[in-house]
């Protein structure tokens, strides 16, 4: 079914409880309804916003175009193998429902993003990450509506472009491609991550290393430091951890020894935002009605009644107080609008 509304309040649609109005609201849970929907019209994809869960975005004005939310459900094996399984699953299925799944089944892959916010739809997009995992790593394929064309379209993983919180639906297919559908490859035999942060020892406490164990180590990690939407409005990690070259990073931690630093290649090593952010005096403060949250620098807050533009605002002022602290540039994970 395909419901179309008319100068809708997205407040309920982004995660940072950001009133603004959309010029129209196009939902729908069939995709051949959606092709039929997108071939009677030319749209142009700067007049076009894609949401899932709106957990990754800051409204800061009113969007002047048509805001598609697909929330096509279900979730099945499609093939199988000796070591995978491949499951198909819809765009608007909850994202940590699926990994519920996953978990319980006993298939590997996604067990480490647990507890993340949004929708399946958002993943190809975003190639969420955490704890050493991105999903792109098990994601096999793509399904989505050419907005432009009117036409389905199955896209591979090599196509996508997975990088590090990227893809090319960021970028050359912004706002162009709709998903559907993602099929997921997942591990039968799964192979454990537990090196990153405190999640090998919080597994530990739990017991044997298990999925179900690593599951709920995340959970209780994530809630011990990371604010409930539901309470406190945000959107998770504002700022991606920045990549800089190993002799950057080399330098930074002769100065500040304690600096984390995770490694990419030969070359090149992350740097902890959050640290960075915390370093720089920010963590637990509060400008106006947004803020940083007390236990976690990455994660922005909305503190009651904060327009986009005022956590927008917190946001420049911390890039510029941790360029001129640490010489290095953050970039946001979260998409202003």
């Amino acid at each position: 079914m395909i419901e179309i509304s008319e100068n809708f309040s997205l407040k309920e649609y982004n995660t940072f409880g950001i009133d603004v109005i959309c010029k129209y609201f196009v939902t729908c849970d069939q995709e051949s309804e959606l092709l039929e929907f997108v071939g009677s019209y030319e749209l142009d994809p700067e007049e076009i916003l894609l949401l899932g869960g709106g957990s990754n975005f800051l409204f800061t004005e009113n969007f002047d175009g048509v805001v598609f939310y697909p929330v096509m459900q279900g979730c099945e094996i499609v093939r199988e193998d000796d070591k995978y399984v491949f499951v198909r699953v819809g765009s608007g299925v909850v994202w940590d429902d699926f990994v519920a799944w996953a978990v319980e089944h006993g298939y590997g892959g996604v067990e480490n993003l647990s507890l993340i916010p949004g929708h399946v739809g958002a993943t190809p997009v975003q190639n969420i990450g955490a704890y050493g995992t991105e999903a792109g790593e098990c994601i096999d394929r793509v399904e989505a509506v050419d907005i432009v064309k009117g036409e389905k379209v199955t896209i591979d993983a090599a196509t996508c472009r997975f990088g590090y919180r990227d893809s090319i639906f960021k970028h050359e297919w912004k706002n162009r491609f709709l998903v559907t559908y993602v099929t997921f490859r997942l591990t039968k035999h799964p192979e454990f991550k537990l090196h990153y942060g405190s999640v090998k020892d919080e597994v530990i406490r739990l017991g044997e290393p298990s999925l179900k164990a690593i599951r709920q180590a995340i959970i209780r990690i994530r809630e011990a430091k990371l604010p409930d939407v539901k309470v406190l409005p945000n959107a998770g990690s504002f700022f991606k951890n920045p990549m800089v070259e190993r002799v950057i990073a080399d330098t930074l931690q002769e100065k500040y020894p304690a600096l984390p630093v995770y490694p990419v290649d030969d070359d090149h090593v992350k740097l902890a935002a959050g640290w960075l952010i915390e370093a720089a005096g920010w963590k637990g403060k509060v400008v106006g009605h947004a803020g940083v949250h007390e236990k976690q620098a990455l994660v922005l807050v909305n503190m009651g009644g904060a327009t986009g533009i005022e956590i927008a605002h917190l946001a420049n002022e911390i890039k510029k107080s941790v360029f001129l602290q640490f010489g290095v540039w953050l970039e946001p994970e979260v998409n202003v609008i």
